[in-house]
């Protein structure tokens, strides 16, 4: 499972933003997932799926949202509880989330969802959680870095190799799959180029990644 690769990293993750490359990609995330937040004014309460050491559950916190992490790697937990203990994480599968109905206001995946065996299945499990919306943030198959990741030098890269990158059109269908007759309306940017600021966002979907946030209806459920 794509987890056990995370785990064994778990040490390594953290340490990865003080680099150069990392530096430069949590300043583009972090612009993208400000923008994207923004579409949810009223929002309160967060989950974020797959939060790792916990480095945007932390952000999403200093937003002033009440977040939740859920992570299947017990590892990355481990090290989420040491760098962050005013954050709250369970141990928990995405695609069966340990959650009642409705019990925040938006869910966030940030480059989880290409990692998961059934991204269907755990968007539906967010969209079920999810009061107002969500928000995911993937990893671009038709960028620079994309092509590099199948291609290039970083196909040679354990945890890229698991990734199921995706492209505007086939993460918009699958969010609208997904939520179904819940989908109200969508927003994306994209954000993450070779050249440029840091923290530059383009409508085109040339970034490295890419942002799409779902505000949702009740259910009629």
């Amino acid at each position: 499972m794509a987890w056990k690769i995370f785990d064994k990293d778990a040490d390594r993750y953290e340490a990865w933003y003080a680099t150069p490359e990392g530096r430069r990609v949590d300043q583009a995330e972090r612009k993208l997932l400000a923008w994207l937040l923004q579409k949810f004014p009223d929002a309160e309460s967060a989950l974020e799926i797959g939060c790792g050491t916990g480095h945007f559950t932390a952000l999403l916190h200093q937003h002033g949202l009440s977040v939740v992490g859920l992570d299947r790697a017990p590892a990355m937990l481990t090290t989420l509880y040491r760098l962050h203990p005013d954050v709250s994480a369970v141990l928990g599968d995405a695609h069966e989330m340990p959650f009642p109905d409705g019990a925040f206001d938006i869910s966030v995946f940030i480059t989880t969802l290409e990692f998961l065996e059934h991204p269907n299945i755990a968007l539906r499990e967010a969209v079920r959680v999810s009061r107002s919306g969500i928000i995911v943030v993937v990893l671009n198959k038709w960028s620079v870095g994309g092509i590099s990741r199948r291609w290039g030098k970083q196909a040679r890269g354990c945890k890229l190799k698991q990734a199921r990158d995706y492209s505007l059109p086939e993460l918009a269908k699958l969010v609208g799959e997904t939520a179904s007759q819940q989908l109200e309306k969508t927003w994306w940017t994209s954000a993450l180029f070779p050249i440029g600021p840091n923290e530059l966002l383009c409508p085109i979907p040339i970034g490295d990644v890419i942002g799409l946030a779902a505000s949702l209806t009740a259910s009629n459920s």
